[in-house]
C-alpha cells in the first residue's frame, strides 16, 4: 500500500492505493470532495500599479513567433524561419531553428521544432523590441515586400488562416501560355493571371492585397497599372524581388 499527502493551502489530505499513481488519484479525489463546497475567494481590486503590469503585458496573450511576424511586417523586413540541426534518438529529439529578420538573426533550441521555433523568436525578439519607435501606418505595410510573402505575413500577424492559392486554369499555346490562379483569403477570394504558375500566384497575391485595402506592392506600383481591376491582376511586364518566406505557400 502506498500513502500520499496533498496540501491544498491550509488543508492536507492523505490519499491511499496500490500504486503509488492510484494514492495520488485517491488524495485527489479527497481534496476536490472538500474543495467544491468551499466559496471561492473574492479577487482584490487592483491597484493602480497592478493596471499598469496588466497594460505592459498585453501582448503576453499574442505567440512569440506572432509578435515577430506583426514586427516585420511594419518595418518591411522578411522573415525566415530555418531547422538547422535535428539530434539526438527518437525519444529524446532535440531541434535547432534560426529565425532571421531582416539583418537580425537568432537561434532557439528544444525538443521539438515548434518549441525551439518558439525560442528563437523570443531570442530574436529582445533585438526587434530594442528598435525605435515607428509611426502609425496601415495599409502601406510592408509594401517593399514580395506580395506573396507580405499577404502572407499580413494573415499572420492578424493570427488569421493563411491564404490559400487553386490554379484555375491553364490555356493557351505552350508558347504562350497563360496560368489563371485564384486565392482565398477569409471570404474574399481574388485572381492573378501570368505566363507561368509563380507569376500568376504573385498577382493573386496583389489583387488580393488591393482588394483588403492595403497599397500596391512597391515593386509593382507604375502608373501603366493604375488601371487594372482590384479583381483580377495581369502584371506580365512587372518586376519582384526574389525573397524567401516559410509563410508563402
Amino acid at each position: 500500500i502506498f500513502y500520499v499527502q496533498l496540501t491544498v493551502g491550509n488543508n492536507e489530505f492523505i490519499g491511499e492505493g496500490r500504486t503509488r499513481q492510484a494514492a495520488r488519484h485517491n488524495a485527489a479525489m479527497k481534496a476536490l470532495q472538500v474543495l467544491r463546497n468551499e466559496p471561492i475567494p473574492e479577487k482584490p481590486p487592483q491597484n493602480p500599479d497592478e493596471r499598469n503590469d496588466a497594460s505592459e503585458n498585453s501582448d503576453a496573450s499574442k505567440s512569440e513567433i506572432s509578435l515577430v511576424y506583426e514586427i516585420a511586417l511594419k518595418r518591411n523586413l522578411p522573415v525566415i524561419f530555418e531547422v538547422l540541426k535535428e539530434s539526438g534518438p527518437p525519444h529524446m529529439k532535440s531541434f535547432l531553428t534560426r529565425v532571421t529578420v531582416g539583418e537580425y538573426t537568432a537561434e532557439g533550441e528544444g525538443n521539438s521544432k515548434k518549441l525551439s521555433k518558439k525560442r528563437a523568436a523570443l531570442s530574436v525578439l529582445q533585438d526587434l523590441k530594442k528598435l525605435p519607435c515607428l509611426p502609425p501606418t496601415g495599409p502601406e505595410y510592408g509594401q517593399g515586400m514580395n506580395p506573396i510573402s507580405r499577404l502572407a505575413q499580413i494573415q499572420q500577424a492578424k493570427k488569421e488562416k493563411e491564404p490559400e492559392y487553386v490554379l484555375l486554369s491553364e490555356r493557351g499555346m505552350p508558347r504562350r501560355r497563360e496560368f489563371v490562379m485564384q486565392v482565398k483569403v477569409c471570404d474574399e477570394v481574388a485572381t492573378g493571371t501570368g505566363p507561368n504558375k509563380k507569376v500568376s500566384k504573385r498577382n493573386a497575391a496583389e489583387a488580393m492585397l488591393i482588394q483588403l485595402g492595403y497599397k500596391p506592392s512597391a515593386a509593382v506600383h507604375n502608373p501603366a497599372d493604375t488601371q487594372m481591376d482590384n479583381k483580377g491582376w495581369n502584371g506580365q511586364k512587372a518586376a519582384f524581388p526574389e525573397t524567401t518566406s516559410t509563410s508563402a505557400i
